[in-house]
Order: C-alpha cells, then sequence, then structure tokens
C-alpha cells in the first residue's frame, strides 16, 4: 500500500517560494574560491566549448547561460535562458538541479581539488515565451447556452482570436482582445467535439456529434463546402496536415478520427477521402505529426502510426494497460503555428517562404543531432502517460513511463519547446515533466478536478 505524503505546510511554502525568487549573491557568498575549467555540452550531448576558465563565485546560471550565448555569437536580445546539468567527475551521477553553490556540491562529492578538475555541464535551454500572471478576469464572454467543450487559439498571434465548440450544437469564433463575439457557426445536429484551425489561419475545421466534420471560412462564418461524412458515429478528435507538408495542386489535408473505430484522411479542397484506417476500438484523439505520421489513441489500449504517404501502417505502440485518453506531440506548437513566429510581426508574402520558414520551425524544434527526433505522448485510464520516440525507437516500448498519479489521466501537452510536458488526471493534480528523460518535477494540486490543456497564449 502506497503512503500519501502530505502536501507541504504555508510556511513551507513560503520558504520555497523565497528561495526561487531570490537571485543569489556569489560575489558575497565565495569570496576567494578561485577558478575551475568548464566543458559545456548543448541538449544533444554535443560540445559547445571544450573548456573555459570560470570563476567558482560567477558560476550561476544566470551568468553561465550568458557565456553560453556569447560563446554562440548571438546578440545580446536573441539571448535564450539555459539550465545546467552538473556532472559529477569520475561517477556516473548527474546533479538535475543547479547547486546554489558549485563549489560545495562538488565537495560534498569528495571532488578535494576542484580547481583542477574539468568539470561537465550540460545546457538545456528554456522557453523563451513570455508568461503574463492571470490576476484578474480580463473578460467573460456569453453566447453559448450549452457547456463549452472544446477551444482553441488562432495560429497568428497578432489577431488574437479563439474558436470554441459547443454543446448546443454550435461553434462560435470570439475577439479575445475586445471580448466580443465575432461569428456563430451553424450547421451541425449534434455537440461539436473538436475545433481545428488550419495553420496557415485562413480556414476553421470541426467535428460533431453528427458524425460529420465541417470546414469554415473564420472571416465570414459560412461554411466552404459541403460537410464531410463518412463516419458512422461521433467524430472526436480532427488534426490538419502541417503546412509545410501541404501538396501542391491538392493544397491540406486533415485526419479525423471517432466512435466508428476508424481514421479518416481528407482532401479538404474537394471533400474526397484518401485513406481509411482502422482501429479495434473508437478513436479518442489524432494528432498529425511533422515526418507526415498520422497518430491515433484509442480505447483499444494502443497508439497507431500510419505514414500517409504509402497508406500503411507504420507502428503499432502497445504498453497501456487501459484506454488511451489523449496524445500530445513535442512538435505541437511549431506545427499548430505553422509560419506564424512569435518573435515578429513579419509575414512571409509568398508560399515558397512560407513552406520554408514553416519547416525551418518544425526542425528547430525536432531536429536532434541531425536527425529528427518527435517525440509522442499518450494519456492512459491506467493512471500512467507514456513518452514514444516513434521514428527512432526501434521497438515498440515506450522511452519512459510516468507514474505518479492515482487515477486515470485525462489530459497531457508539450511546453512550446518540447522540453517538458504537463499531464491532468481525475486525482485533482496537474504534474509536470521532464520531456526527455520522463523525470518527475512537480505536482500542482487543485481542490476538484479540472480537464485542462497548457496552452501558450501569446
Amino acid at each position: 500500500m502506497t503512503t500519501v505524503l502530505p502536501p507541504p505546510s504555508k510556511r513551507q511554502k513560503r520558504a520555497a517560494l523565497e528561495i526561487a525568487t531570490t537571485q543569489q549573491d556569489f560575489s558575497e557568498s565565495i569570496p576567494d574560491a578561485g577558478s575551475f575549467r568548464a566543458r559545456i555540452l548543448d541538449d544533444a550531448g554535443l560540445p559547445i566549448v571544450e573548456a573555459i576558465e570560470v570563476q567558482f563565485a560567477d558560476a550561476s546560471e544566470k551568468n553561465l547561460s550568458t557565456i553560453v550565448n556569447t560563446i554562440l555569437g548571438r546578440d545580446q536580445d536573441e539571448f535564450l535562458p539555459y539550465r545546467f546539468d552538473v556532472h559529477i567527475p569520475g561517477k556516473d551521477t548527474v546533479v538535475g538541479v543547479f547547486p546554489s553553490s558549485l563549489l560545495t556540491l562538488l565537495q560534498q562529492n569528495g571532488i578535494a581539488d576542484a580547481s583542477e578538475t574539468v568539470i561537465t555541464l550540460s545546457a538545456r535551454p528554456q522557453a523563451v515565451f513570455r508568461v503574463r500572471i492571470a490576476s484578474r478576469e480580463l473578460h467573460k464572454i456569453r453566447g453559448h447556452t450549452q457547456p463549452i467543450l472544446v477551444c482553441q487559439w488562432a495560429p497568428n498571434t497578432s489577431v488574437k482570436r479563439l474558436a470554441t465548440g459547443s454543446g448546443d450544437k454550435m461553434a462560435r469564433i470570439w475577439d479575445a482582445e475586445t471580448g466580443t463575439p465575432t461569428h456563430k457557426l451553424e450547421g451541425h445536429s449534434g455537440w461539436v467535439l473538436d475545433v481545428r484551425w488550419s495553420p496557415d489561419g485562413e480556414r476553421l475545421a470541426t467535428s460533431s456529434m453528427d458524425g460529420t466534420v465541417r470546414i469554415w471560412d473564420p472571416q465570414t462564418g459560412k461554411a466552404i463546402g459541403k460537410a464531410f461524412s463518412g463516419h458512422r458515429g461521433y467524430v472526436s478528435s480532427i488534426a490538419w496536415q502541417p503546412y509545410h507538408l501541404w501538396r501542391d495542386g491538392e493544397g491540406a489535408r486533415l485526419a479525423s478520427g471517432g466512435k466508428d473505430n476508424t481514421v479518416r484522411i481528407w482532401i479538404v479542397n474537394s471533400g474526397r477521402t484518401e485513406h481509411v484506417f482502422s482501429c479495434e476500438s473508437s478513436v479518442t484523439c489524432v494528432k498529425w505529426g511533422g515526418t507526415d505520421l498520422v497518430y491515433a489513441a484509442s480505447k483499444d489500449k494502443t497508439i497507431r502510426a500510419w505514414d500517409v504517404k504509402t497508406g500503411t501502417l507504420f507502428k503499432h505502440m502497445k504498453m497501456h494497460s487501459h484506454s488511451v485518453n489523449h496524445l500530445a506531440l513535442s512538435t505541437d506548437y511549431v506545427l499548430r503555428t505553422g509560419f506564424f513566429d512569435p518573435r515578429t510581426q513579419k509575414l512571409p508574402t509568398t508560399e515558397e517562404e512560407k513552406v520554408k520558414i514553416a519547416r525551418e520551425r518544425f526542425e528547430q524544434v525536432a531536429k536532434k543531432n541531425d536527425k529528427i527526433t518527435e517525440l509522442i505522448v499518450s494519456a492512459s485510464d491506467d493512471t500512467t502517460a507514456c513518452v514514444w520516440d516513434p521514428i527512432n525507437s526501434q521497438d515498440k516500448k515506450p522511452v519512459a513511463r510516468l507514474h505518479g498519479h492515482q487515477k486515470a489521466v485525462n489530459h497531457v501537452a508539450m511546453s512550446p519547446d518540447g522540453t517538458l510536458l504537463a499531464t491532468c488526471g481525475w486525482d485533482n493534480h496537474a504534474k509536470i515533466w521532464n520531456a526527455k528523460d520522463g523525470k518527475f518535477l512537480v505536482t500542482l494540486r487543485v481542490s476538484s478536478f479540472v480537464d485542462f490543456c497548457i496552452r501558450t497564449l501569446r
């Protein structure tokens, strides 16, 4: 029987917060500690610098980040924040949390003369997205008459539009800047279960309990063409093909999965079904990866990946002992936003530039050691989440299995840079993990269950 530790007290929380928000002054705490030689590796294990002299008094993550950015030749306004892992010399021990005193850490691990030892540090870039604390409600936008089941931000960050789907059989588009409704999308005869913006922001796809998928013009709120019919049950999930994979002359494709145990691939411009892939039970979630693989989670306890170009099964992943509820890709953010780069408001003007930028953004997140590494995370009713590397892994086992939830895991999401993942479940907890190795980082406790996605708004 597992013993559940009590949550920390208010005093412990205040002490931890004070430590986390206080910048240590190393110049005063270690005035004459000398220096050491640092060997700094990137997150792929390749050397950024083989040996550089660093003062122990300056060995803070902030100063080391400045050193790494300078060595990489970045301008100051392009500096990235880094976290550093410390490799203990002569041991297989790696300290994942950078200490307040590096010298003390080394001495505690038997390194008597640290100044004569080369210390290896692994630099992990952190997300550059600015997070604004939500201290008050900005808008309360009324319009739906039944519960809102799904929502998604438009990919263009300069146009703050939000799409929602509801149990009132309608989807709506909202101006989040002013808090006003823009369009009411009517046409479905059942609950709207999923809404997805196309990566170029020009179209919106919706799926419904009525077994259809519809495409809308977000500028006018009018339906584009006829509803896509073919599923013999509700359509639970849809996913657009990444922008850099759109084919000349045919345009975008869309994947949909649902109650009838199938995943359908649609050519959006014509409404024609290109492929129909089968599972053994209902499809709960569909994702379209940057290498043209379509992933589907199912109640049959497995995840399948199909190659859209050949129409064949690429990999069948089995590890969960219960239904798989949700999937997340390490490249979700860059695939969803296509050629819209939040670091610049300048948009490409030609189709070639759009495809080039979309591909470069995908490769920047996915390419490790000159090969594409696109991780996928699955959440299951068996109280676990699994991290998979379907492209590079030769076997069908996950890279890591995440244990810690006491009840079913209902949702999972990846950070925009693909380094962190979050899970939430029916145990009223959300947990944050290291996506690279599945290491647990922190638990966020709430008073009641909330099925939420961790999304980067801007």
